[in-house]
């Protein structure tokens, strides 16, 4: 089993964007995401707790083997 990546709130806010992902507001330090049915919540921190991250890619329709991909993983 793959271990999940370290990464920070900015750093999936872009990738998500690139996978089509539009920004839809800011407040505070979080930001909310949409596309199409799937929509999201990103805490802009340094680090995203494991149990965060997971529920973020399940919220955007995505697998933790997707995200290590993108990332430039095996």
């Amino acid at each position: 089993m793959t271990k999940l990546p370290v990464i920070s709130g900015k750093n999936l806010v872009r990738l998500l964007i690139g996978l089509g992902f539009e920004i839809v507001r800011q407040k505070g330090s979080h930001i909310s995401m949409r596309k199409g049915k799937f929509r999201t919540v990103i805490p802009l921190q340094t680090k995203l707790a494991k149990g965060t991250l997971l529920a973020i890619l399940k919220q955007c329709g995505l697998e933790k083997d997707d995200l290590i991909k993108l990332l430039g993983g095996k």
